[in-house]
């Protein structure tokens, strides 16, 4: 039996590696696509990286850094969003386990039970929003990024679209869950908004980086 680790990224890759294919619950499928996102926005990162100071991007230096910048923090964010669905998820389960001996007792369960569900859906909905986001700035970077590693804008689009259809996997499996149809026809509209956007963004970077190559 593994011990849940309280924070991921100060395991070693090989670490993360046994634990997540151990029986252990966590990492999951929303914490998994969470720690995949900040590779790939890492990725991003570093082609904006490569980009501050040299010669021939003068002209870029501005919008770099404030795309720099907004990688960084997106990579901190995801890094507390990846507990934060770890968080949201044992506290769900946790409330299955509440007495249902008594009717008050099986209302309350019933409650608990249906604001642990909305919570544990809106976690992994918070990372394709952050991932979403950091696409943006990928989508910022491509016309502009240094030449020498723009490929790697495409990989940090391509990732970050991919953790977006993973980590919404999370958020699907607790809908049917969810007896609050206005909150479940709402995550539904987001959804499809997210994988519109992220699709596009995705073939918009992929265009710039070919164009440049």
């Amino acid at each position: 039996m593994h011990e849940i680790p309280k924070d991921f990224y100060a395991m070693t890759i090989n670490s993360f590696l046994e634990v997540a294919a151990s029986s252990s619950h966590v990492p999951g499928g929303g914490n998994v696509s969470a720690v995949v996102a900040t590779l790939g926005a890492s990725m991003g990162a570093m082609v904006a990286s490569l980009t501050e100071g040299k010669k021939g991007y003068e002209e870029h230096q501005e919008a770099n850094a404030a795309v720099l910048k907004a990688f960084m923090a997106g990579i901190e964010n995801l890094k507390v969003l990846t507990r934060g669905d770890v968080d949201a998820f044992d506290a769900y389960m946790k409330t299955f386990k509440m007495p249902k001996e008594t009717d008050e007792e099986k209302k309350a369960r019933s409650a608990a039970i249906q604001a642990g569900v909305k919570v544990a859906t809106l976690a992994p909905m918070k990372i394709c929003r952050q991932c979403l986001d950091l696409m943006r700035e990928a989508a910022k970077l491509a016309p502009f990024g240094n030449k020498g590693a723009i490929s790697d804008c495409g990989v940090s689009a391509i990732i970050l679209e991919a953790a977006i259809r993973a980590a919404m996997l999370s958020v699907d499996i607790n809908l049917p869950a969810i007896k609050d149809e206005a909150f479940a026809a709402d995550i539904l509209s987001e959804r499809g908004r997210i994988f519109a956007e992220a699709g596009e963004i995705k073939a918009n970077v992929l265009t710039h980086m070919r164009a440049r190559w």
